[in-house]
């Protein structure tokens, strides 16, 4: 194939129109439907599409690529909106938004700035403490961080094929051509393994993204050389129309993207292209060529950042759960009128500046940067400031009794301040996460730590499971210090002490689980333990998972004890998050008391080696699950155990534990 150089280089202009649809899509499903339409991957043909272009005509014309100076080009137009909408994010999150949300915005806004939030959230697609962290003002910089990756990408490869190209005395646009269909076949079977296995990954990774770019620019090569009649024209931008509109409608595309399923939206927006250029009087170009389409499309890049944290503040000031269609409309407009006043007050007087040398353009895009940096920086500043005043206060029996509030009678001051406060509530994780011991989703080789009498203790207590086994070695290792008893620390984060992959949404983390559960019982039965601290249930289950029977009865097999802990209870909500909104006292952040004791069930399973332990009076009385208790902070989220609070439960589990092991053992 000899791919000749493009003459027919005017402006498309319903290609600004597919833009505006593909925006338009983006904040309407966002808005209303709570789901992911599609048009993000338009974005992404369109990019591969217009930038495979504009490098190899800067090639063709001037006879190289300067790589630095289309990058900082790119940054006049890119840069100014949305480090306008970062500092935006960051003034508005300081005043608006909950606490508990403030270091993880403040770690996102930094990613954001230098491009790598798509990593950022992939990051925390694997790290099951922030999988339930509320929806962010700036997560949707994914998608500016992963089109700015493949800026440099293309520019990197395009550099690499003109050398190679001059080398071997090649055609540049056919080797360019072969470089990306090579690229489109390695990214798509990936992208469709990796989705397989891990789509919460997949979801941001860049390199399962490639393929939507390489589309785009294999099509922006082949485009002067496809030739459709005029109906075949018609129909195909009208199928590419519609099947864009209706593509997050038809699919469940925030989970089984980026895939075969992309797919569908990257061939809806080919179709619209390809139809676009060769014409048709009925064709869909004539409708994405209207004036005002093409006018709203000049300011999509700015409605795209702009729609996502108006959205964001309006849930979190409101407290509405859903968008009315008056109050989504006003989002709408709202993002219009700014995207157009940031466009033409902020981006169009810096983009039409004409600056030849290229250190003096890269300190002026420094120098829009440093508003953003120090707003975030001051405001780091500020957060640590203030936990580490928070940490300062001593926590006393006396004043802060937590679980010791439960007993009857216990008197304490209400006056004081509850702690840990919610701004230090993230970090209030067992000390296992910070020494390398709890294990993270999707690990399959195990890791053993040892805690307490860890030289001659006179019992050993291996501690199994997930998050709900991990959040008890705080009381366990108070207890273990005072008692001369080891602890064996085999915990993962999902990953239950069972038989069966409950939570697991992910091939890979069913597989990795199902191996990491059979290399513990492999461990279990070489250490012989005197007993395994293990959760009971799981409350948002009703009784006793089979899975974890069948572990205990192959305990049993081996003479190894079990301490089976009633799971604590969980609210559908962020504990922390309501508290800061509500108050301390909130009714709102109470949960109802409706677990159910265990014990006869436990007596039915005729399983010799299995001891049960109910600590829910520690939680709740009668009626009530309370999320403060003695001025301690129960829960880091919905449901794990602050540190602090687990630590005020240490004498009431020594209680149990001793019970249990005299139970097994009393000579």
């Amino acid at each position: 194939m000899n791919l000749s150089k493009e003459t027919n280089r005017k402006f498309r202009p319903e290609i600004e129109g597919l833009r505006a649809i593909a925006a338009l899509l983006v904040a309407v499903y966002h808005i209303w439907l709570g789901n992911v339409s599609g048009g993000v991957d338009v974005f992404f043909v369109v990019s591969g599409f217009l930038i495979t272009t504009s490098l190899l005509n800067m090639y063709e014309r001037t006879g190289k690529v300067d790589g630095i100076g289309f990058l900082l080009k790119l940054g006049k137009r890119l840069f100014p909106i949305a480090f306008a909408v970062l500092a935006f994010v960051i003034i508005t999150s300081f005043y608006f938004l909950p606490q508990t949300q403030w270091v993880t915005i403040i770690k996102e806004v930094a990613a954001s700035l230098i491009y790598v939030e798509n990593w950022q959230l992939a990051s925390n697609s694997v790290n099951y403490l922030a999988q339930n962290n509320a929806a962010s003002p700036v997560q949707h910089f994914w998608a500016m961080s992963t089109q700015f990756q493949f800026y440099i990408i293309w520019t990197l490869v395009l550099l690499t094929v003109i050398a190679i190209a001059r080398k071997l005395n090649k055609n540049i646009r056919n080797l360019f051509f072969y470089t990306l269909i090579g690229m489109f076949i390695v990214s798509i079977g990936y992208s469709v393994y990796i989705t397989g296995v891990n789509q919460p990954w997949a979801y941001f990774d860049t390199f399962a993204r490639v393929w939507e770019f390489a589309a785009g620019g294999i099509l922006s090569l082949l485009i002067a050389h496809i030739s459709f009649n005029k109906w075949t024209s018609v129909v195909a931008g009208w199928i590419g129309l519609l099947g864009l509109i209706t593509c997050g409608l038809l699919l469940q595309v925030g989970t089984v993207f980026p895939g075969y399923a992309a797919l569908w939206p990257v061939m809806c927006a080919i179709f619209i292209l390809v139809a676009g250029n060769n014409g048709g009087k009925y064709g869909v170009h004539h409708l994405l060529s209207a004036k005002p389409l093409v006018k709203f499309g000049g300011i999509s890049y700015g409605f795209y950042l702009w729609h996502w944290p108006m959205l964001v503040l309006y849930y979190n000031i409101t407290g509405n759960q859903t968008v009315s269609v008056v109050h989504g409309l006003l989002i709408i407009g709202l993002a219009i009128v700014v995207s157009y006043a940031t466009t033409n007050l902020v981006e169009k007087p810096i983009r039409n500046r004409k600056i030849q040398s290229k250190p003096k353009l890269a300190l002026i895009l420094l120098g829009i940067a440093i508003p953003v940096v120090v707003l975030n920086g001051s405001w780091t500043y500020y957060v640590k400031d203030t936990q580490a005043a928070s940490a300062s206060v001593e926590i006393t029996n006396t004043d802060y009794p937590g679980a010791m509030a439960m007993e009857p009678g216990k008197e304490f001051s209400t006056d004081e301040p509850f702690m840990p406060t919610v701004l230090q509530a993230k970090d209030e994780v067992p000390i296992s996460y910070g020494d390398g011991c709890h294990q993270g989703m999707e690990e399959s080789e195990v890791i053993m730590c040892e805690y307490g009498d860890v030289e001659d203790p006179e019992y050993t207590i291996a501690l199994v499971g997930g998050s709900h086994s991990a959040h008890w070695l705080a009381p366990l290792k108070i207890y273990a210090n005072e008692n001369d008893i080891k602890i064996l620390n085999y915990t993962r984060s999902a990953c239950r002490f069972s038989s069966e992959s409950y939570l697991l949404t992910t091939k890979l983390d069913q597989k990795t689980c199902a191996k990491w559960n059979e290399t513990v019982m492999d461990k279990l039965i070489e250490k012989q333990p005197d007993l395994v601290y293990t959760p009971a249930d799981a409350t948002e289950w009703e009784g006793i998972p089979e899975g974890y029977v069948d572990q205990w009865r192959k305990l049993n097999e081996h003479d190894i004890n079990v301490f089976a802990l009633k799971d604590n209870p969980r609210a559908e909500f962020d504990i922390p998050t309501c508290i800061d909104k509500n108050g301390r006292n909130a009714e709102e952040c109470k949960t109802e008391n409706n677990l159910e004791d265990l014990s006869d069930e436990v007596d039915q399973l005729n399983l010799d080696n299995v001891y049960y332990a109910d600590l829910t009076d520690k939680f709740c009385n009668e009626d009530v699950c309370k999320p403060i208790i003695g001025n301690v902070l129960v829960y880091q989220d919905g449901h794990h155990l602050t540190r602090t609070y687990a630590k005020t439960l240490a004498p009431y589990v020594g209680e149990k534990v001793t019970k249990a092991l005299n139970h097994f053992y009393d000579e």
